[in-house]
């Protein structure tokens, strides 16, 4: 008889989750337990080991695994996106005064209670009714649809119309940095992501452009930058600018590599969740720069 109970002792170990969960949902029908399923009735269990009622315990008939991931590639913050559920029949089935079943037959359904994790930033769980025989769905992080629907809008890096590799520079003389602005380079880029009957809908548009110039200096700008036009004479950009003080003769290939690196920031809502996304992407251009050659 010790043996029975200690291995019994081992299975509700297994299922502590799952008990703690049933015992808050079934509310008053844990204190009905003793005219249900008392200890006393069921030499399994073992007397005084039964505090809630019998299908808290008996769990783990059938089990299944689900998953499914996103990749967030170029971003930062929430990194790679990735959750996995486990799924874990319910079995002898909960009474049909069990408010889990939320007005489905009993008869022509099964419950299954569901754990899941996503790197431990947030581990859900509760039930799922699903009808009977078949395999639960699994369930649908917002986030990660959030992040499908990113990957779908094929965001590039920044269209730069100037600084121009085919352009001559001239040191002293302002430059004027400026981007073509379109849905894929700029922004606002909108796609949504559907699945399991939750649909994410998202935005996103660049929010700022960091430039590396290529000879040390760095600029950050909040726009697009504005076009250049002759009649700016050689005024500086109001926004977005820069002044080289040497040339790149002495830079490989005799030009200083340029690099345009904007931040996405996306924001996006849906399946009674709302949040933001970051993607991060870059341009690049090689700029010559020289002197004004005096004639005498």
């Amino acid at each position: 008889m010790g043996e029975d109970v200690d291995g019994h002792e081992a299975g509700r170990s297994n299922a502590s989750l799952l008990v703690r969960r049933l015992a808050v949902l079934t509310g008053s029908l844990a204190v009905a337990s003793t005219s249900i399923a008392h200890a006393g009735e069921d030499p399994d269990i073992g007397a005084g080991k039964c505090e809630v009622i019998k299908f808290c315990v008996d769990v783990g008939v059938g089990e299944e695994t689900g998953g499914s991931s996103g990749q967030a590639g170029g971003s930062q913050g929430d990194g790679n996106s990735k959750v996995e559920c486990k799924y874990t029949k319910v079995d002898p089935k909960p009474p049909a005064a069990w408010p889990g079943w939320k007005g489905a037959d009993p008869k022509k359904n099964d419950v299954y209670f569901y754990g899941c994790t996503d790197d431990g930033q947030n581990d859900p769980d509760g039930f799922v009714v699903v009808p009977l025989r078949q395999p639960p769905v699994p369930q649908v992080d917002p986030r990660e649809l959030a992040q499908r629907a990113v990957d779908s809008m094929t965001l590039l890096g920044p269209d730069i119309a100037s600084p121009r590799a085919a352009g001559k520079y001239t040191v002293g003389v302002p430059i004027w940095m400026w981007v073509r602005r379109s849905a894929t380079t700029y922004g606002p880029n909108t796609a949504s992501a559907t699945a399991g009957g939750v649909t994410v809908t998202a935005t996103a548009k660049v929010s700022k452009i960091v430039w590396t110039m290529g000879d040390g200096a760095s600029v950050t700008c909040n726009g697009p930058g504005t076009p250049y036009t002759p009649s700016q004479g050689m005024a500086q950009s109001p926004d977005c600018g820069h002044m080289y003080s040497k040339t790149s003769a002495g830079a490989q290939n005799g030009t200083f590599p340029v690099t345009a690196t904007s931040t996405w920031t996306i924001s996006w809502q849906g399946g009674g969740q709302a949040g933001q996304l970051t993607e991060v992407r870059q341009s690049d251009v090689q700029v010559a720069v020289g002197e004004v050659q005096v004639v005498r």
